[in-house]
């Protein structure tokens, strides 16, 4: 069974970005709420700069939807190239 690779990596990315939007939106608000996870985004993400900002919170959805995209894409591919390599279950004839 094939996977489609290009809606893997467009749910991953959506969630992905949707989280961490509402993380840092959340953030805005309530600065202690997500704090450490936002600090381990700036390690990841070049650019973002963990700050309580609504661009920072922008830039940090682009990064995390565009990475989790690519990773979901690789995933997808990954998956396809193995299912085709790797014997799969026997079929029964009912």
């Amino acid at each position: 069974m094939k996977i489609n690779a290009k809606a893997l990596a467009l749910a991953l990315g959506i969630i992905w970005g949707v989280g961490v939007f509402i993380v840092g939106m959340v953030n805005l608000f309530w600065p202690n709420y997500g704090a450490d996870f936002l600090e381990l985004l700036t390690s990841i993400y070049p650019g973002y700069k963990g700050t309580s900002t609504l661009s920072s919170v922008l830039t940090a959805t682009l990064y995390s939807a565009v990475d989790a995209g690519l990773f979901g894409l690789v995933i997808g591919w990954l998956y396809n190239r193995l299912a085709r390599c790797l014997p799969g279950p026997e079929k029964s004839g009912s």
